[in-house]
């Protein structure tokens, strides 16, 4: 008790004189029209929208620039990767947004005189002509250009873009390919390679 009752001796002590110093006369708005205010005004000058872009970015490539030095550090470097990766070239073609369905096949196909092998493969979906054609690429390569037949049906598919395969239930010895994107849908038959 007696430390407050000190305490409280010592503020009143004390605020008379930080009160002798603050002038109660003066207001904010003294200020307000103040001539070398309005002169340092008349001085400054505007940035352009140019200026402005070009501060930002040289900010950002200074605040940026270890991240941008990390993400670099993680690609793979050599021709080898770039072939090795079958969607660049891709969608280096179609944009970086769009990307195009993969389908797995377990068994070979015989297109033509030719063997597609087992193996994933990008499909794209082209009309030409008026008709749809189905391309199969694998890594940058395109593998096959298959007919197909334009069709209303969904095959019971959620996705808009899709490619799948089923088993005819007609012919054992060959396979349905569907496939289904924003422009249309189609479906065609290929025969399995190892019946032939």
């Amino acid at each position: 008790m007696k430390k407050f009752v000190l305490f409280l001796v010592c503020a009143f002590i004390i605020s008379p004189s930080f009160a002798a110093d603050v002038d109660f006369n003066t207001d904010l708005w003294d200020n307000y029209n103040n001539d070398e205010i309005i002169n340092n005004a008349k001085e400054t000058q505007f940035v352009t929208d140019e200026d402005f872009e070009e501060a930002i970015q040289k900010i950002d490539s200074k605040v940026n620039k270890w991240k941008n030095w990390a993400e670099r550090r993680k690609k793979p470097k050599g021709e080898e990767f770039s072939q090795s990766n079958e969607t660049e070239l891709i969608n280096d073609e179609h944009g970086e947004d769009s990307s195009l369905p993969v389908i797995s096949l377990p068994v070979e196909l015989k297109i033509g005189d030719g063997i597609i092998p087992v193996g994933h493969y990008q499909i794209q979906g082209e009309m030409v002509d008026g008709r749809p054609i189905l391309s199969l690429y694998q890594a940058h390569y395109l593998v096959a250009k298959i007919p197909a037949i334009e069709t209303n049906d969904d095959f019971d598919k959620e996705e808009i873009l899709f490619a799948d395969w089923l088993s005819d239930e007609d012919n054992p010895d060959r396979i349905k390919l569907i496939y289904g994107s924003l422009d249309f849908n189609a479906y065609t038959y290929v025969n399995l390679a190892n019946q032939y």
